[in-house]
């Protein structure tokens, strides 16, 4: 008998929905030309890539010329953060970035690089304990060199919701670029640029159900980018590359079913999410909930565990069928806590039991029934070796 098998990890990636694979599929073979050739094959390619762009544009609620296509989230971070800063302390000499030390690894280290060998400045913001950005906080970092500010809209390792408009409105009072990593929350919550008041916005398509490799940045009208990427001139001089004209389509493809299909999924996100916290936090003692309660990703749960020692945790659930995953890093076989579990004031000890459970569309009751059980006992056992 096959062992079962439970993916808790959409946090990570999303298999692909056969849906964006069948639309995708033309453009590996039939429609194969290069979107900048100027003969009918490549006629062909630039309408199918030009029509992902008015359907991303769509959801964004903003315009088809305002969506640049990436390789991913992390080349799209990337780019705002140098593009936007590059330019604004060349035009007006304002070097000073703002982020937080929750964020992705694609923003963190950007900004650590560009404040230790491109001259800038840089304010790394607390937050609360339920990983949260405060306003005020964010509002007294703000400085008259201030060129750009970075928050993440949700949080990969605990699923906080971050107060996005509000943020972005207190940076346009004092002439601040705003850009928010969405990479997260693509497909989850709302894109509305325009309510959510962002200057630039990250999405990645694997994490919402389309193909990886492929990405998007909104950078609105007026606002100038450097190139990070030189080269060609594609997408209007601001990243260069030949377009990967079926991860483009398979990605408009699967943002308009994610939103064509939002209430239905996430009613079945939350249903799952929230009995599987239940679950666990009734179940196995020391657990602790890590992130808001209730301003959190609709699929995400997470947690530490006192007394046990997450990679090992993750082996004994991946010995019960179950892939999930945790915020600390192991390094020559020597675990390292959680850097967004300690910046969310966690301590050490507690911080290296971190656990990631994340649910999607194919989780079913039974799937978490079954990880509940097997989390109760893989605990137990963790705790008995350590």
């Amino acid at each position: 008998m096959s062992m079962r098998r439970i993916y808790l990890d959409h946090a990570a990636t999303t298999p692909t929905d056969p849906r964006v694979v069948d639309a995708m599929l033309p453009y590996f073979g039939d429609i194969y030309g290069n979107s900048h050739s100027a003969h009918s094959f490549g006629q062909r390619a630039e309408v199918a890539v030009e029509d992902a762009r008015e359907t991303m544009a769509r959801v964004l609620h903003c315009k088809p010329s305002e969506i640049i296509f990436t390789s991913g989230g992390s080349e799209s971070d990337n780019l705002a953060l140098r593009g936007a800063g590059w330019t604004r302390k060349r035009m007006d000499g304002r070097d000073h970035l703002i982020t937080s030390p929750v964020e992705h690894s694609a923003i963190i280290r950007t900004v650590e690089q560009m404040a230790e060998m491109m001259g800038f400045s840089e304010t790394i913001l607390p937050v609360a304990a339920d990983g949260m950005i405060d306003p005020e906080e964010f509002a007294g970092a703000i400085t008259s060199h201030t060129a750009l500010a970075s928050l993440m809209y949700a949080n990969n390792e605990v699923g906080t919701i971050n107060p996005i408009p509000p943020l972005a409105a207190l940076a346009h009072e004092h002439g601040v670029l705003f850009h928010t990593d969405a990479v997260q929350a693509g497909g989850q919550v709302s894109l509305d640029v325009d309510a959510l008041g962002v200057d630039m916005l990250s999405l990645s398509a694997h994490k919402f159900y389309g193909p990886k490799g492929v990405g998007a940045l909104f950078v609105r009208e007026g606002i100038d980018l450097v190139p990070s990427q030189s080269g060609g001139s594609h997408e209007e001089g601001r990243r260069a590359g030949t377009l990967n004209t079926p991860g483009i389509v398979g990605m408009a493809k699967a943002l308009e079913l994610a939103y064509d299909e939002h209430e239905a999924r996430l009613e079945h996100y939350r249903m799952m999410r929230d009995m599987l916290i239940d679950g666990v936090l009734e179940r196995v003692p020391g657990a602790q909930l890590t992130g808001h309660r209730t301003q959190r990703l609709p699929s995400h749960a997470s947690f530490v565990f006192e007394g046990v020692e997450s990679n090992m945790l993750l082996v004994h659930l991946d010995l019960k069928g179950i892939a999930a995953s945790s915020g600390s890093a192991c390094k020559t076989g020597n675990p390292e806590p959680s850097g967004v579990l300690l910046a969310m004031g966690y301590a050490p000890l507690l911080a290296l039991g971190s656990l990631r459970m994340t649910v999607g569309m194919q989780t079913t009751e039974d799937d978490i029934e079954y990880t509940i059980n097997a989390l109760v006992e893989s605990v137990e056992k963790v705790r008995a070796l350590v």
